[in-house]
């Protein structure tokens, strides 16, 4: 399972580094939302919290499934602008202005994606002028709630009247809390994408990918960007460019906008933990499958404790050395134990560390 970005005839020149204060504040109001997927967030997201005023924090209610799961395209408005080239603001007004360039299709099918998930990243008639689509739409958004349905309504009724009540909330966000955030991380982000620019420069587009997170990787053979994730899609540059943009408040999420007609952005966190490389979602896969086996999860209870053999196994739970073989490769192609020889013996012990790991591993991969 991955996200695939296509860059056939993508010039090195069309790869762009570049902060975005909007994209950072809709990982802001996530953080705010959801501050168990962030726990090193949680002194800023409480402090912040106290300090909002309960009029502005309704509001903030009234449409946070565009920000709760991650956060919706809406935060990332240049991607849409036609052409492919277009860059974020350096300010948040001026990336608001290219919120209001989007179409209302465009923006009406961006503000749906969560709060009644339509096709994502794949052309098809939008609410607004399908009117089976408009039920569809309006069916799912009844389903997630009477705040959704509300939301829905009056989106597919009055778009316009819509941007105008997002456009007030997230500039009065701004001046309750975000400016002072924005004021004390972008010289963080700005020094990141000087970093990454430079990688581009110097050692070209596959340095500069790989560098963002261990789940990016370049095929330069087959023109193809592979992000690592547990969900499947695709899109391409087609002529246009690729945007990197950093989050600093974004960890463990990297996201990949792959909307069908829009400039591909990888949105990438930065200043995250220093852990080990995070296994891919196959390995992951791997792990929690050699695990759920009751055989196995008593052969660890043993390899835990101490280095074994495959007889010594055998004796203890009453199998054959050949069950018992078979049980070991298992655990061994999952990469939760490690065998070392003795002489002529094998000698097989668990890798605690890596079982000790499988928690956050797990939570990052489905976050991620």
């Amino acid at each position: 399972m991955s996200v695939r970005i296509d860059i056939a005839g993508l010039r090195p020149e069309k790869v762009a580094a570049v902060p975005s204060p909007l994209a950072e504040l809709g990982m802001a109001l996530h953080a705010l939302a959801e501050p168990g997927h962030h726990p090193g967030l949680q002194g800023w997201a409480t402090g912040v919290s106290a300090r909002l005023d309960p009029h502005l924090a309704d509001r903030m209610c009234e449409a946070d499934f565009l920000w709760r799961t991650t956060f919706s395209d809406l935060f990332l408005p240049y991607a849409g602008i036609p052409g492919g080239t277009t860059h974020p603001g350096t300010t948040l007004g001026e990336e608001l202005d290219l919120l209001d360039k989007l179409t209302d299709q465009q923006f009406v099918d961006a503000a749906m994606e969560f709060n009644c998930p339509m096709p994502y990243g794949e052309p098809s008639p939008g609410p607004l002028d399908d009117p089976e689509q408009r039920r569809r739409a309006l069916e799912l958004a009844a389903m997630r709630g009477p705040r959704q349905m509300r939301f829905s309504e009056r989106l597919l009724t009055d778009p316009p009247q819509i941007r105008h009540w997002l456009r007030q909330l997230l500039e009065d966000c701004e001046e309750a809390f975000f400016a002072d955030t924005w004021a004390r991380l972008r010289h963080q982000l700005a020094a990141d994408t000087r970093h990454r620019t430079e990688l581009l420069r110097r050692k070209g587009v596959a340095e500069a990918l790989t560098s963002l997170s261990p789940a990016v990787t370049l095929d330069e053979a087959a023109a193809r960007i592979t992000v690592d994730k547990l969900g499947d899609g695709r899109t391409a540059t087609a002529g246009g460019g690729l945007l990197l943009v950093p989050t600093s408040l974004g960890w463990p999420h990297l996201m990949v906008l792959h909307r069908d007609g829009w400039q591909p952005v990888v949105h990438y966190p930065v200043g995250s933990p220093e852990l080990a490389k995070p296994p891919s979602v196959e390995q992951l896969t791997l792990r929690m499958t050699a695990l759920s086996h009751p055989v196995r999860m008593r052969l660890c209870r043993n390899l835990a404790r101490g280095a074994y053999t495959t007889s010594e196994l055998a004796q203890i739970h009453g199998l054959t050395a050949p069950e018992i073989s078979r049980h070991l490769s298992v655990l061994k192609k999952a990469g939760l134990v490690a065998t070392q020889r003795r002489g002529r013996y094998a000698l097989h012990q668990l890798d605690v560390t890596v079982v000790a790991r499988l928690g956050s591993d797990f939570l990052e991969g489905i976050l991620r």
